[in-house]
C-alpha cells in the first residue's frame, strides 16, 4: 500500500486563543512495502502529522490518501505508540486480540491470528500476563504485535523505543527489522533519534522546525539485513552527518523557542 501526503497543513488554537501552525505544506509518500523514517527537532510536528495520516486527527487543509489493494476487513493503518497504550486489565493475549474483536473476527479466526502473532514477536508463554508483569520491551512487543495482528496495510510508530534502555532498544529495533522482513509492510516510523532513522529505514525524511515542513528525503544506502556491526559504517556515517547537517540549526531554533 502507498502512501500520499499532498499539502498537509494543521493549525491548533492554544490556551490564549492565538493559532499555532503545526505543520505547513506537507509533501510526500511512502511506496509500498518501503521502510521511512519521519525525524526532526522537538515540536515539529511529527506525532500530529503521524496522527493525521493514521485518521486520529484532521488536517486543516491537503489531504492524506492510500494507493492499493484494499481488503474488507483489513484496516488501512495501525498504529504502535510510544506509551505502549495497553489495557492493564486484559492480558497480553486479551490485548494481542482487542483490534480483531473490534473488527467483529469469528473466535477461531482470532485465536488463530493472535497466536501467529504472539510466536512472531516472542510472547509466547507470556499470553496470560497482565501488563504490570512485563518490561518495557515486552509490553511494547505486545502493542506491535496487537497492531499486526489486525493485518494493516500501512503501520504507522511513533517512537516505539524511546522510553526504552539504550540496550532494549538496540535489541528491539533489530527485531522489529526482522518482522519488516518477514511481513514487507509498509512502515512510517516517527522518531527524534538519527542513528536509529538511519539503521531501521530506506529513507529518512526530515522535517523543519514548527510549523514543520519536508526539508529533504535522504535515502539510507545500507544492504538489508541490518546489523549492529553497520552502526560504524562510513556510509552509515555519512548519512547520519548528511541528517544532522540539516537539522542542527533547526534543532537550535526549536530549542530557543521553547525557552522563550
Amino acid at each position: 500500500m502507498r502512501v500520499v501526503v499532498e499539502r498537509v497543513s494543521k493549525t491548533f488554537t492554544d490556551r490564549r486563543g492565538r493559532d499555532v501552525v503545526a505543520l505547513s505544506q506537507v509533501d510526500f509518500s511512502v511506496e509500498s512495502e518501503e521502510f521511512v523514517a519521519l525525524l526532526g527537532p522537538s515540536g515539529c510536528g511529527k506525532s500530529t502529522l503521524l496522527n493525521i495520516i493514521g485518521g486520529l486527527l484532521p488536517a486543516t487543509s491537503g489531504r492524506v490518501y492510500f494507493e492499493g489493494e484494499r481488503r474488507e476487513g483489513r484496516p488501512l493503518a495501525a498504529t504502535v505508540f510510544q506509551e505502549f497504550a495497553l489495557f492493564p486489565w486484559r492480558t497480553v493475549r486479551a490485548n494481542v486480540e482487542f483490534g480483531l474483536e473490534e473488527l467483529g473476527v469469528s473466535g477461531l479466526e482470532r485465536a488463530e491470528r493472535t497466536r501467529h502473532y504472539l510466536d512472531m514477536t516472542g510472547l509466547a508463554g507470556f499470553e496470560t500476563k497482565y501488563p504490570h508483569q512485563l518490561s518495557g520491551g515486552m509490553r511494547q512487543r505486545v502493542g506491535i504485535a496487537r497492531a499486526l495482528c489486525v493485518n494493516p496495510a500501512v503501520l504507522l510508530m511513533d517512537e516505539p523505543f524511546s522510553a526504552l534502555d539504550a540496550q532494549t532498544r538496540t535489541l528491539m529495533m533489530e527485531e522489529l527489522l526482522a518482522i519488516w522482513e518477514r511481513t514487507r509492510k509498509t512502515i512510517l516510523y516517527v522518531t527524534h533519534n538519527i542513528q536509529e532513522a538511519v539503521f531501521m529505514a530506506d529513507r529518512v525524511l526530515v522535517l523543519s522546525r514548527r510549523p514543520g515542513r519536508v526539508l529533504a528525503s535522504v535515502p539510507v544506502a545500507l544492504p538489508r539485513p541490518r546489523t549492529e556491526a553497520m552502526f560504524g559504517d562510513p556510509v552509515f556515517l555519512a548519512t547520519a552527518d548528511r541528517i544532522w547537517g540539516l537539522i542542527r540549526s533547526q534543532a537550535q531554533a526549536a530549542l530557543v523557542e521553547g525557552a522563550a
